[in-house]
């Protein structure tokens, strides 16, 4: 997945996943994009400041 399908799947109610379950796409009140880790609450942009260059690889993103 792509950024853009990444944030399309997001906004229509899906949950994308990074590489498990304790890594979850969320976007803030602000509309920034984040990976967040259920584990410790720590957050991590979900692209590069670019925001196009994903901070993973493409193929470890899921769809759930």
């Amino acid at each position: 997945m792509d950024a853009d399908e990444i944030k399309r799947a997001v906004l229509r109610g899906g949950r994308v996943f990074w590489k498990n379950q304790s890594y979850e796409v969320v976007v803030d009140h602000l509309g920034q994009w984040f990976i967040k880790c259920h584990i410790n609450d720590h957050h991590i942009g979900l692209t590069w400041q670019d925001g196009v260059t994903l901070n993973g690889k493409p193929e470890d993103f899921i769809l759930w």
